[in-house]
């Protein structure tokens, strides 16, 4: 049963950081007004908001948040079942630590491979980067449902947008990667993540 609200998401079909966002939504079962924003086609409405343009931009009433991490963290605590970040500040700052993570080792890759304006000689050199750095952790996922965790968290929800991409980034997966082929199966097959899925991110498999 979702949660009646407000809320209001602008969102960009097709970009990882906006789907971050809705895997959160979806988990938390709550209900939001998803404004599908295109690249290069930003909203009036988006620009009184946050003054950047910037997607995701979450609006709860007379507040707006943008930069994916806070809005994350936000709707977090502000809809707190089920939690997406542990409760003992050890754990939560290693949570937090490997979201950094994954924003410097591969989303950096993502965006470069992404971003039209990247060389091709470059985008063969950070496919070659991802593919091996997500092969090179794989067995990470062997022993715990989640990534390092026995719970989905927000570092799934950061991870999982980027890893349903792969095909649309030009990476497959080789046969030793297995324990992370393995969570991927696991975790595209969650309700709340096919909630989550735009139009555009259908068409990415």
């Amino acid at each position: 049963m979702g949660v009646t609200n407000r809320l209001a998401c602008y969102s960009d079909p097709a970009d990882h950081y906006s789907h971050r966002v809705r895997i959160v939504l979806a988990e938390k079962g709550v209900s939001a007004e998803i404004i599908n924003v295109e690249q290069g086609r930003t909203p009036p409405k988006l620009i009184e908001v946050n003054p950047y343009g910037s997607v995701p931009t979450l609006v709860d009433r007379d507040l707006a948040l943008y930069e994916s991490t806070v809005v994350m963290e936000y709707l977090d605590e502000r809809y707190p079942h089920p939690p997406l970040l542990p409760v003992y500040p050890v754990a939560r700052a290693n949570s937090r630590l490997l979201i950094h993570r994954i924003q410097r080792d591969w989303c950096a890759l993502v965006d470069l491979i992404l971003d039209p304006r990247s060389k091709e000689p470059a985008r063969v050199q950070a496919r070659k980067e991802l593919r091996e750095s997500l092969t090179g952790v794989s067995p990470l996922f062997a022993d715990k449902a989640y990534f390092l965790s026995d719970e989905l968290s927000l570092v799934d929800c950061c991870l999982l947008p980027i890893l349903w991409r792969l095909p649309k980034l030009g990476i497959e997966l080789p046969k030793p990667a297995k324990p992370l082929l393995d969570y991927m199966e696991r975790q595209f097959a969650r309700e709340a993540f096919q909630v989550s899925l735009s139009g555009a991110e259908r068409d990415m498999r």
